[in-house]
């Protein structure tokens, strides 16, 4: 069965990153979003609160505010990062970066995505339920925490040999 391909305009980096390697490219205006997504939950409630008082005690309504404003905004940024990756976005720094990183990888003999003790279905597996997981975060939070080979982009632009990539 022939893989669904998706045209962007920007080009495509990585088509399922790692999440460890999508929050190492963040962006300041990523961490500016995070930060907004922080704050304006709590504010939110605060200013709710002063249009109708409850009587519940605002100190513990705006430090669980706080928590899930740190977490809606890290996945906000998150997802915003993701969409580099896909070329949804302008992604030209994270393309630079990506060559330097993967570049070096395979000039050193390493597996460009790292390696990973799990079998190859497992690797399949991980790969079919964190592809495309950022859009639905608002339902199941899913991140990709597996080294796997799907990425959908050519190894050879890194500067990987054909011999290597039967081996």
């Amino acid at each position: 069965m022939p893989n669904k391909v998706v045209t962007t305009p920007y080009p495509l980096i990585d088509a399922d990153p790692h999440a460890f390697r999508v929050v190492r490219y963040f962006r300041s205006s990523d961490y500016a979003t995070w930060a907004a997504g922080t704050a304006a939950f709590p504010g939110a409630l605060y200013f709710w609160n002063m249009a109708d008082p409850v009587k519940v005690p605002l100190r513990t309504s705006l430090r669980l505010g706080g928590l899930l404003g740190f977490i809606g905004g890290f996945m906000m940024a998150y997802q915003r990062s993701s969409f580099r990756f896909w070329g949804w976005s302008e992604n030209k720094r994270e393309e630079d970066l990506d060559l330097v990183e993967l570049s070096q990888r395979a000039a050193e003999g390493k597996p460009l995505y790292g390696t990973s003790s799990q079998p190859e279905w497992v690797q399949g597996t991980a790969y079919r339920n964190s592809a495309w997981s950022q859009l639905k975060f608002h339902a199941f939070p899913m991140f990709n925490f597996v080294n796997h080979q799907h990425h959908g982009t050519d190894p050879a632009k890194y500067g990987v040999k054909e011999k290597e990539l039967s081996d």
